[in-house]
C-alpha cells in the first residue's frame, strides 16, 4: 500500500534525528531501486546550427529552482526544493568536471566541462545548459529527432547534496547547496519536475543552398 504524504512524515519525525540530516534512500520514485536525482522538463530548449556551420548548439535547463517536485525516501512520498543558490559553490570551481550525457549513462557523453564544449551557468530559472555538439557523433544523431519531434523534452542532473534542511513538519526537504562536479546533467525520458515549456529549434546554415528553418514549440 503506498504510503500517504502525512504518513510518511510522521515516521519521518521520529526517525530522523535533525532536520539537517539528508533524506534516506532518495529516490525519484517508490520503487527502491529508482534513480536518486532531481528532474525537470527542459525549458525554452533550441538545437541550431554553430556560428561556424561545423557543429550544433544546444541550450536547455536540467534543474529548475524554487519549484517543489515529489520525492521519495525510507519513510515515503515528500516534496523536494532545491533553492536558487544551490549551484553557486559547485559551479565555482575551477576544476569542475561535468558531461552531457543521455539517461545519466557516463559512456554517452555529447560534451563535457573539461573540454570547452559544455558551460554550465545559474539564471533566473535554475541551471542553465549550453553545449557545442558534434553532429557526426552517434548520440548526437540519435537524439536530435527525438528532440525536434518532442518524443524527448526533459532534463535531469546527477549530484550530490551538500547541504539542505527538513521543513518542522517534515514534508518537504529544501536543498540549499548541491555538489555536481563528476556528477552530470542528462536528457531523459521523463522527469519529476514537469513545469517549463520546451521550444527546439535547428537550422542549417546559409551557403549556395537555401537556409532551411524549423521550430517546434511545446507547450506543457
Amino acid at each position: 500500500m503506498t504510503t500517504t504524504f502525512r504518513d510518511a512524515a510522521a515516521a519521518r519525525a521520529q526517525g530522523v534525528r535533525q532536520r539537517a540530516d539528508r533524506p534516506s534512500q532518495r529516490r525519484s520514485a517508490e520503487p527502491v531501486g529508482s534513480r536518486a536525482t532531481a528532474r525537470a522538463a527542459l525549458s525554452r530548449v533550441e538545437l541550431r546550427a554553430a556560428g561556424d556551420g561545423d557543429g550544433l548548439e544546444f541550450t536547455g535547463h536540467a534543474s529548475v529552482t524554487e519549484h517543489a517536485y515529489e520525492m521519495w525516501d525510507w519513510y515515503g512520498p515528500y516534496t523536494e526544493v532545491v533553492s536558487a543558490g544551490a549551484f553557486d559553490q559547485t559551479l565555482s570551481r575551477a576544476d569542475l568536471d561535468v558531461p552531457l550525457v543521455l539517461g545519466h549513462d557516463q559512456l554517452r557523453r555529447m560534451a563535457r566541462t573539461t573540454t570547452g564544449t559544455l558551460d554550465l551557468t545559474v539564471d533566473e530559472d535554475g541551471l542553465a545548459v549550453a553545449a557545442r555538439l558534434d553532429p557526426t557523433d552517434a548520440d548526437v544523431a540519435y537524439i536530435v529527432p527525438k528532440l525536434r519531434s518532442g518524443l524527448v523534452d526533459e532534463m535531469s542532473f546527477a549530484f550530490r547534496i551538500e547541504l539542505g534542511t527538513w521543513s518542522p513538519d517534515y514534508t518537504e526537504y529544501r536543498i540549499d547547496r548541491v555538489d555536481i562536479h563528476r556528477g552530470d546533467v542528462a536528457i531523459v525520458g521523463y522527469g519529476a519536475n514537469p513545469a517549463t515549456d520546451a521550444g527546439l529549434r535547428q537550422t542549417k546554415p546559409a551557403s549556395s543552398r537555401a537556409r532551411a528553418f524549423l521550430e517546434l514549440a511545446i507547450a506543457r
